[in-house]
């Protein structure tokens, strides 16, 4: 039975690279999906753009495109296409719903993104409604979650990665490192399990949501782990993107400093733009930079996790062996991250930059859906008693003090490399 597990396992990521690879070349060089409006401010906006026909017709294209690559996925790892293929339009309309409330005009103005409405709805649907157990296993979270996470590689660009400045990278680097080893170490003084200690550590650190998602791929977690990880990082970044740039401008920080300090510290990237808005274009800038500089980190440092987890949980049943072997890190290695790395590279030093900018909008936007059908499933399938649990008070506090850790290392290095 294990041996069985971890063949699916690999199977699985192998599975998830070629359905990655598979939508990069179809929209290289077969047929480009078009973008679906959500932007709306009023009701007659609502009817006349969102439910216009045309729309409603690129909508109907996405959800055959979205489900026949799913199905496809499904048939690959093993799972039911049958229940797939009933359960994915219930999954593909409640997260529509999301994205259409994160296209109201007030919304957008809080930057809350889709993937907020898309767990709040999963969410309560899943702890409300008896879902039938057909359902429950035709959700495909870690697919979904994963294809997200391979075409997040083709907007990672290394000439991008030079503009952004050495300053923004070094930044980068320190408070990645020193914000994950003291999330590491506290989590660990407050005896907080070990898959909720790499990703809160990997959320606090590199780039909140993606990274907890990454990280939980790398170590193959429990999705409702995951859940409940993001759930912190989405409620603590509105109140940081609201009162950080009000402290800034209290305390007369200059522009490039807040900026450097809203990027390095709030941990979602629209929440980052948001805050940098408030302040000022320059502080605007500066804290995309630095935040596009975390972002980037977020392959190395799955890779860097799953070879530490690796070693540290050996299951081998042999105890003479204190390290796996090379083949049991290969075997056990997440390969999405093969995935996001080599799209990464494509992107950067194979395809044109004309072509690249003619399908860059178009990949984000399924990168965008695939992750929103994640975050629905993970809703659906996660129980509030499990979420708010007692058991689930010391992550929170590690969480939030590793938060506030962050908050001021990164104004320290600011002020010391901005200043």
């Amino acid at each position: 039975m294990s041996q069985q597990t971890k063949q699916f396992t690999i199977h699985e990521d192998w599975t998830v690279v070629l359905l990655g690879f598979l939508i990069i070349g179809i929209s290289l060089f077969i047929f480009l999906p078009e973008i679906p409006v959500f932007k709306w401010s009023n009701t007659t906006d609502l009817q006349n753009d969102v439910f216009d026909l045309k729309n409603l017709q690129i909508l109907g294209l996405q959800f055959l495109y979205l489900i026949a690559v799913g199905s496809l996925g499904a048939l690959l790892v093993g799972k039911s296409v049958k229940n797939f293929l009933l359960g994915f339009p219930i999954v593909y309309v409640l997260t529509v719903i999301a994205l259409i409330i994160a296209g109201n005009s007030v919304i957008k103005g809080f930057n809350l993104e889709a993937v907020i409405f898309s767990l709040i709805i999963g969410l309560s649907i899943g702890n409300f409604v008896k879902l039938p157990e057909w359902f429950r296993t035709s959700l495909s979270t870690e697919i979904f979650v994963k294809i997200g996470l391979v075409l997040l590689g083709t907007s990672v660009i290394f000439s991008d990665i030079l503009k952004a400045g050495s300053l923004g990278l070094i930044q980068a680097l320190i408070v990645v490192l020193s914000v994950w080893y003291f999330a590491f170490w506290l989590s660990k003084k407050l005896k907080v399990d070990d898959e909720l200690t790499m990703m809160i550590s990997s959320a606090v650190s590199i780039c909140g949501v993606s990274a907890a998602i990454a990280t939980s791929g790398a170590i193959k977690g429990d999705s409702k782990k995951l859940s409940y990880v993001i759930s912190m990082v989405l409620v603590t970044a509105i109140p940081m993107m609201i009162f950080m740039p009000i402290i800034a401008k209290y305390f007369n920080f200059p522009e490039e400093v807040t900026g450097a300090w809203l990027g390095g510290s709030i941990d979602t990237s629209g929440a980052v733009v948001a805050s940098g808005s408030l302040v000022g274009e320059t502080a605007l800038k500066i804290s995309t930079i630095v935040k596009f500089s975390q972002n980037v980190l977020l392959g190395l440092a799955a890779f860097a996790i799953s070879l530490y987890w690796t070693y540290t949980h050996n299951t081998s049943s042999d105890a003479v062996a204190s390290k796996p072997t090379l083949s049991v890190i290969w075997e056990r290695f997440p390969k999405f991250v093969i995935g996001f790395i080599v799209a990464s590279l494509v992107f950067s030093f194979l395809i044109p930059a004309e072509v690249r900018d003619g399908v860059k909008e178009s990949i984000k936007n399924l990168q965008g859906i695939w992750f929103a059908l994640a975050f629905t499933s993970i809703g659906l399938e996660t129980n509030f008693k499990d979420l708010f649990s007692n058991n689930s008070k010391k992550p929170l506090y590690a969480f939030l003090i590793a938060q506030l850790f962050n908050v001021i290392v990164t104004l320290i290095i600011a002020f010391l490399l901005f200043g």
